[in-house]
């Protein structure tokens, strides 16, 4: 064998024993982050994670892109071994350039992970409040209320925001101070927008107490005339000629009620 040729045994006594134990920790840090994902993902359909959110704009846009959220938390928990492994892979080389930033990057890894985490989870839940309310809103036929399923979902996906920038570092007072603000605003524009459901409620529980007409009834309220059909806080429903009218009960209570006797 000339000078110039090293065999295979003589490059592997050549090479550091602990750079040899980072490869082995890095390996099974690869090993470690697929069965990570695997289990999360598992553990997320069994826990019935992807019927709940079925629907939802996130899990929409997930799937255009051949995806899904389970997926991607999947992977994110996957990555954040990968990333620890990285880390430790380089301490135990003795990596002696890099160690105070790989100090500092072990110590900002997990807070970014939950960040991260908590910010798919805050657009989920919003996306999943928005389907749920506007669902309950569904029967109440009031304007006012179209915009209330929008404003829930970006409310907590605001609040996730913040709790996703408190654990990264950012100074969040600023956005305290706006989600303050912002709250107060909601507050102020739920009690515009809801005058005329709190209205028909008041109205709503007056008619259940009083019964002045039942279902099967028929009945001119509001300038329709039909049969009851239903009754309850909020709307009287009135069928006639093979139509449904949906009235608010604070215009029944209003217009007033005209039994028809025949």
């Amino acid at each position: 064998m000339s000078a110039g040729q090293v065999s295979v045994p003589e490059f592997v006594a050549t090479v550091p024993y602990r750079i040899w134990l980072a490869l082995g920790v890095f390996a099974l840090g690869l090993v470690l982050a697929y069965l990570t994902g695997v289990v999360n993902r598992r553990l997320l359909r069994r826990a019935g994670v992807p019927e709940v959110i079925e629907g939802t704009a996130f899990e929409r846009t997930a799937r255009e892109f051949d995806t899904s959220t389970v997926g991607i938390l999947a992977r994110v928990s996957s990555y954040f071994i990968v990333a620890v492994a990285v880390i430790v892979a380089l301490t135990v080389a003795d990596v002696n350039y890099l160690e105070q930033f790989w100090s500092g990057v072990a110590a900002f890894l997990p807070r970014l992970f939950v960040a991260v985490v908590v910010f798919i989870v805050g657009i989920v839940v919003g996306d999943k409040a928005e389907l749920l309310v506007a669902e309950r809103l569904r029967g109440i036929k009031l304007p006012e209320l179209g915009v209330l399923p929008t404003l829930v979902k970006y409310s907590v996906v605001y609040v996730a925001t913040l709790i996703a920038l408190g654990q990264v570092g950012v100074q969040t007072l600023a956005l305290i101070v706006l989600l303050a603000a912002y709250a107060f605003a909601l507050v102020l524009f739920a009690a515009l927008a809801t005058k005329d459901l709190v209205a028909s409620a008041a109205a709503g529980v007056f008619l259940l107490l009083r019964q002045p007409y039942g279902i099967g009834d028929e009945v001119r309220v509001a300038g329709e005339r039909g049969v009851v059909q239903e009754v309850d806080l909020f709307v009287t429903h009135i069928e006639t000629d093979g139509e449904e009218h949906v009235l608010p009960n604070h215009a029944v209570f209003r217009e007033g009620i005209v039994l028809i006797r025949e």
